[in-house]
């Protein structure tokens, strides 16, 4: 890989025989592409000469640590695994270095990364981290299933297709849910789908006053259809199941239809990790007819704490797993259908990945069709589809999340769930000053 001018005097120190190898940390979540990428990432070592230490961890978990690591300065880690959520809202802070280099880089072409995964890692025009994959959210569906119901899957369903269907495809007697949906607590796990799932509905977070909506019918019909449906045909103990818990059911044959994040389109189709790889389609996510279909916008990114010592080191290490070069080395290890997806615009015009990826197109479609800016059927003054792009919103997202759950895991009804997620809400963004 070629190395810019900025990189080469860290590049030099790491190599010359210094008292002790170069070592950077990194934060990062336990989904299958990021654990791909360490193990690959010996291949950046012995191009460098820079040790990487990997801190591993599920997704809340990470969250959690990487967000009191900045906010308190401690200077932790030296890359971080971020989301579209965190980016803005962080650099507005001062908590993340630019990323100037790679637009300076003509090898990393940072004009190619997919105009809306860019723009929603950029603050005023400055990248402040670079996406390692970009994804947005359709179903994934059993053929044979779908086929054995005497149904046929439109591409673009409605939720009431989606719930006859998942209904017809439950079978009990031989452990085969309908449909598997998040259910775990955190405003990135059930409440990432849920909010999608909710602007389909035509409910919203706030209105433009920044008044809570949870007692409005939208909230109310959202969750009861959700709560219906899992019920009748998800798996047990779905309050516990998350991206990764719903990703292994659906390999081990156990869900007639999955809706999620479409990076995972490439997991169920593997042959070595899937039963069913040979038997998956996809759809577009599912809407109501009100304009709004239920599919977000996100990309797990790789950025640089202001509070890291090591900022060279750190962005010739996003340089190099984010960059054209890195998906050309998945492609040669593992097949053009295992690339990191949703970042290159190069990637989706390269014709031995249309050939390997059947969901490719799907894929960037539905990333293409999220619209942060205008995420809801009625107007509301925050940006941002699955989430809702203020700080306060990973406290406020995670306490809606755990009533849902608990309703989902049967210990309160829909009804005192939505009533005491519109009072904790409203005192929350009285306090923050939002709600006068």
């Amino acid at each position: 890989m070629k190395l810019t001018p900025l990189f080469v005097g860290a590049l030099t120190l790491a190599l010359a025989g210094t008292a002790s190898a170069q070592t950077i940390t990194i934060a990062t979540v336990n989904n299958g592409d990021m654990i791909r990428m360490q193990g690959l990432s010996d291949r950046f070592t012995e191009e460098t000469g820079i040790e990487l230490n990997w801190v591993v961890l599920e997704e809340n978990t990470l969250r959690q640590n990487v967000t009191t690591d900045i906010a308190t300065n401690g200077g932790q880690y030296d890359v971080m695994t971020i989301g579209t959520y965190e980016v803005p809202i962080w650099a507005r802070q001062e908590w993340l270095v630019p990323l100037d280099a790679l637009g300076d880089d003509p090898e990393y072409d940072v004009d190619d990364l997919l105009p809306p995964i860019r723009d929603g890692l950029s603050v005023d025009g400055t990248l402040y981290a670079a996406p390692f994959y970009g994804e947005s959210s359709f179903i994934m569906y059993r053929t044979d299933l779908m086929e054995s119901a005497g149904l046929e899957m439109p591409e673009a369903p409605t939720w009431d297709f989606i719930a006859e269907a998942a209904r017809a495809m439950t079978d009990r007697d031989n452990d085969i849910n309908g449909i598997c949906l998040r259910g775990k607590a955190g405003w990135g796990e059930n409440m990432a789908f849920l909010t999608a799932m909710s602007n389909s509905f035509g409910a919203r977070w706030f209105d433009e006053n920044w008044q809570p909506q949870f007692d409005q019918p939208e909230w109310k019909e959202t969750l009861d259809f959700y709560i219906s449906l899992m019920n009748d045909a998800g798996p047990s103990g779905a309050s516990s199941n998350g991206f990764n818990e719903n990703l292994t059911l659906f390999q081990q044959g156990k869900c007639g239809m999955w809706i999620d994040a479409t990076v995972a389109a490439s997991f169920v189709t593997n042959p070595d990790d899937s039963t069913v790889a040979d038997q998956v389609g996809f759809a577009l996510a599912p809407d109501n007819g009100l304009g709004k279909r239920a599919n977000w916008l996100w990309a797990w990114s790789l950025a640089i704490p202001t509070g890291s010592q090591q900022h060279e080191a750190a962005a010739q290490f996003i340089n190099w797993a984010t960059s054209k070069a890195y998906l050309e080395l998945v492609a040669a290890e593992e097949g053009w259908a295992n690339v990191p997806p949703g970042t290159r615009t190069s990637l989706y015009e390269n014709p031995e990945y249309q050939d390997a990826a059947p969901f490719a197109q799907m894929t960037l479609d539905s990333i293409n069709a999220a619209d942060p800016n205008n995420p809801t059927v009625d107007p509301v003054p925050y940006v941002g589809v699955q989430f809702v792009a203020i700080p306060e919103f990973q406290g406020i997202g995670t306490n809606v999340g755990q009533l849902f759950s608990a309703v989902l895991a049967g210990q309160m009804s829909v009804d005192d769930a939505l009533a005491q997620a519109q009072a904790a809400t409203l005192r929350d963004m009285t306090r923050a000053g939002y709600v006068k």
